[in-house]
């Protein structure tokens, strides 16, 4: 065998080497990399084979059947149960902590106001209805007049774009949806910063005027239509 000959079969041999070292170190399905394909809208998710709708203003709010503890009971209570209604739903992360009574407390007083505007207001954690009945029943939210939902599957917080994923909590988001199950406003604050009662109830008035309404607008004023 010549020379050419025996450094030819040496450059096949490594090359052959390479690429089978190469094979080993491609991840398995790395050729059909979920990455790769097209991904679903931003606004739903799919889920055994259909799509699932994500909450999205001037659309439809998601619907919903939870479990929850209201008036020293337990029941169901589903976003169709309101309809003719409009819907004040805020998020809370969970159960026994420190910022969340503070809303819960502030948004239970100011329910005669809410009622004035033909709402309803709704809480909603990843607890269970048990540990809402427990954390009522402590004495430290004073009288709960609004029901607390179980979102306890996490399935009503996802399609409302708002869980935490890797803390496994709802986000601070606060939902307003109108007497036709629209959602019109939505709010989202991380987990430090509780919301303002004054703030949802001025804008819960705004929309409700169906006016152009400029910055800081308060009810009684004018708006841009009148």
């Amino acid at each position: 065998m010549g020379f050419k000959e025996i450094v030819m079969k040496t450059a096949v041999a490594k090359a052959l080497a390479a690429l089978f070292l190469l094979l080993l170190t491609v991840p398995a399905g790395a050729a059909s990399n979920p990455d790769d394909r097209e991904q679903p809208s931003a606004h739903s998710r799919i889920k055994c084979g259909e799509r699932m709708p994500i909450a999205r203003v001037g659309e439809p709010a998601p619907g919903f059947t939870l479990d929850a503890y209201v008036d020293g009971t337990f029941k169901k209570i589903s976003l169709a149960d309101y309809r003719g209604k409009w819907v004040v739903l805020f998020f809370y992360p969970l159960d026994f902590t420190f910022v969340c009574p503070t809303e819960i407390r502030g948004f239970s007083g100011a329910l005669p106001e809410f009622e004035k505007l033909n709402s309803v207001v709704l809480g909603a954690s990843v607890d269970s209805v048990w540990s809402h009945k427990a954390w009522v029943d402590q004495g430290t939210l004073g009288k709960v007049q609004f029901p607390l939902l179980s979102d306890f599957k996490k399935e009503t917080a996802r399609r409302y774009g708002i869980l935490d994923e890797r803390e496994g909590v709802a986000l601070r988001g606060l939902f307003i949806i109108d007497d036709k199950g629209v959602l019109q406003y939505e709010s989202v604050n991380n987990l430090s910063v509780g919301r303002s009662v004054d703030e949802t109830l001025r804008v819960l008035s705004a929309i409700q005027t169906g006016e152009l309404c400029p910055l800081n607008w308060q009810p009684g004023q004018k708006t841009l239509g009148k």
